[in-house]
């Protein structure tokens, strides 16, 4: 096959080129393997003919790669997509056909009549979504959904140029000497080399309905290096958006693939808004996963608060919560802050009983061996703070300036630091719940109590006054982590809870036939007391 002169039509189609029978009518754009023809074969519907470059003809490499992507796209069968309507991959001038779309795009659009709003910036946000989920519906990503590739029907958003999608399983995403993308528009993760993912399409959706509904890009213009440095950072700029959309967008874009929110997600919130008015409406999509100390705490830190003070609404408690907006001005933010899914009353059950009965656990071993285990709890309370501190470190560095290949180095160098930098909060917070399990003693004493249950009472107390004292969200953020994990699963929460009981039982027999051990101590303190 060649391009030549047509044989029908009248004289001036006879002086067009054709490709596979298709008369070349206009030029309708270029990308960086083709070049997309307004084309038209006999007296059938105009098509846009995209053509591979000259010097990718040849590449077997390019040639499977654009049969993968035919083979898979033909599958697709959506409104919201141009779909194939030809296409011949191993041709001398290899060519695919897609769907005539006659509009601008996207972003041709915004210039010429500036930013979407009201309703339709919310059809433009579904429509676009509804595409990349047909696309996706096939095993196929997209992985360059930009404004240049969003072609405005009215006003319903068309996706086009599947000259970069794979099959979903494929590993490879470059071509030798080129990044396969735009600047901007593309996730992190593929700027840092890693594999693209569903969750690399929602964060391209975000940034295409950001530019729809500002008019400019929400990562800023400048220097692709710069632009770049920004998305894998998270630095971008929503301000002018609706705010429950703001927040939406804000979640998509998270550097972190996994707190984005899914496709289905989205959907289930904007098809009410739009295609599916009839339907139930439901609450904004969040993260899909609450880190309680990493973020929150990070910037805590980074803000020199007083480690002793609840900083953040919601983090002292395991119950779901939601914040407000940021403050006006203020761009980026954890999509963590505006709520996460609430738990069914059984889990907070199960979670509630599971903390008992740790709680009951450290009793039990204050009343076997006293000083061993106010020893262990406290040492044990002072490296969780250091391990929170750490991980809201390591939050706050991969926040400021992406994921890099020695995060995992940097955090075991900088243990030691955050070892030394938790004792004064681990100081304050032993001393107060020291000083409620002393008068914990003191009203056993008065009452007159047997020395195990008093212990056992102390013990208790000495737990719940770790975990609601001061500066206790350092260990209600990974303990309540671990316990929520268990208590989500009820099987695997029965198997915890009878081994904390079973251990806690052990202790309780020990302390009642045996009394208490006070190792390493000699016996127990004040025991020359009149009346001990």
């Amino acid at each position: 096959m060649t391009i030549s002169p047509s044989s029908a039509g009248s004289a001036e189609s006879a002086e067009r080129p054709t490709v596979g029978g298709y008369t070349l009518l206009a030029k309708l754009g270029e990308g960086g393997m083709g070049v997309v023809h307004l084309a038209r074969r006999g007296d059938g519907d105009r098509v846009a003919l995209k053509v591979l470059r000259p010097h990718i003809v040849g590449d077997d490499e390019a040639r499977q790669r654009l049969a993968r992507e035919v083979g898979s796209l033909r599958r697709v069968s959506s409104p919201w997509v141009a779909g194939i309507v030809d296409a011949d991959p191993w041709a001398p001038i290899p060519y695919v056909a897609t769907r005539y779309v006659p509009g601008l795009s996207l972003h041709d659009l915004i210039v010429e009549e500036g930013a979407i709003t009201g309703p339709d910036l919310y059809w433009f946000a579904a429509g676009l979504a509804e595409g990349i989920t047909s696309v996706h519906a096939v095993g196929v990503l997209h992985r360059d959904v930009k404004p240049s590739n969003v072609l405005m029907e009215g006003r319903t958003p068309i996706l086009i140029d599947f000259g970069l999608a794979r099959v979903a399983d494929d590993p490879k995403l470059t071509h030798t000497g080129w990044l396969l993308g735009t600047p901007g528009y593309l996730a992190p993760e593929i700027l840092y080399g890693e594999d693209a993912t569903a969750a690399s399409d929602v964060h391209s959706w975000a940034a295409t309905v950001a530019y729809a509904g500002l008019g400019q890009p929400p990562f800023g213009r400048g220097p692709s290096m710069a632009i770049m440095d920004r998305v894998r950072r998270g630095q971008f700029d929503l301000a002018g958006l609706p705010d429950d959309l703001r927040q939406v967008v804000a979640s998509a874009l998270d550097p972190e693939p996994r707190n984005r929110p899914t496709l289905p997600q989205l959907l289930d919130w904007l098809r009410p808004l739009t295609t599916r008015r009839e339907a139930a409406p439901v609450p904004p999509p969040a993260a899909v996963e609450h880190d309680p100390y990493t973020v929150p705490l990070a910037l805590a830190a980074q803000a020199g608060a007083d480690d002793a003070t609840d900083v953040w609404p919601g983090h002292n408690t395991a119950e779901p919560y939601t914040l407000a907006l940021p403050p006006e001005g203020v761009t980026e933010f954890a999509p963590s802050q505006y709520g996460e899914p609430r738990v069914s009353a059984a889990e907070r059950l199960r979670r509630g009983s599971l903390l008992a009965a740790l709680a009951v656990m450290v009793g039990a071993g204050a009343a076997a061996y006293p000083w061993l285990t106010v020893g262990l709890v406290l040492v044990l309370s002072w490296l969780l703070r250091s391990i929170s501190l750490a991980a809201s470190a390591h939050g706050q560095r991969r926040s400021l300036r992406g994921r890099k290949w020695y995060d995992g180095v940097q955090l075991l160098v900088a243990a030691p630091w955050h070892l030394v930098q938790s004792i004064p909060g681990a100081v304050l917070l032993a001393l107060w719940a020291l000083g409620l399990a002393a008068a914990a003693a003191l009203v056993c004493y008065a009452i007159a109590t047997g020395v195990e249950l008093a212990l056992f009472v102390c013990g208790v107390v000495l737990a719940g006054s770790l975990w609601w004292g001061p500066g206790g969200s350092r260990l209600r953020g990974p303990v309540g982590r671990i316990t929520g994990a268990i208590a989500a699963q009820p099987r695997r929460w029965v198997i915890a809870l009878a081994v904390v009981l079973a251990v806690g039982a052990v202790l309780g027999f020990r302390a009642d036939l045996s009394g208490a051990s006070w190792d390493p101590a000699g016996g127990r303190p004040q025991a020359e007391i009149p009346g001990r």
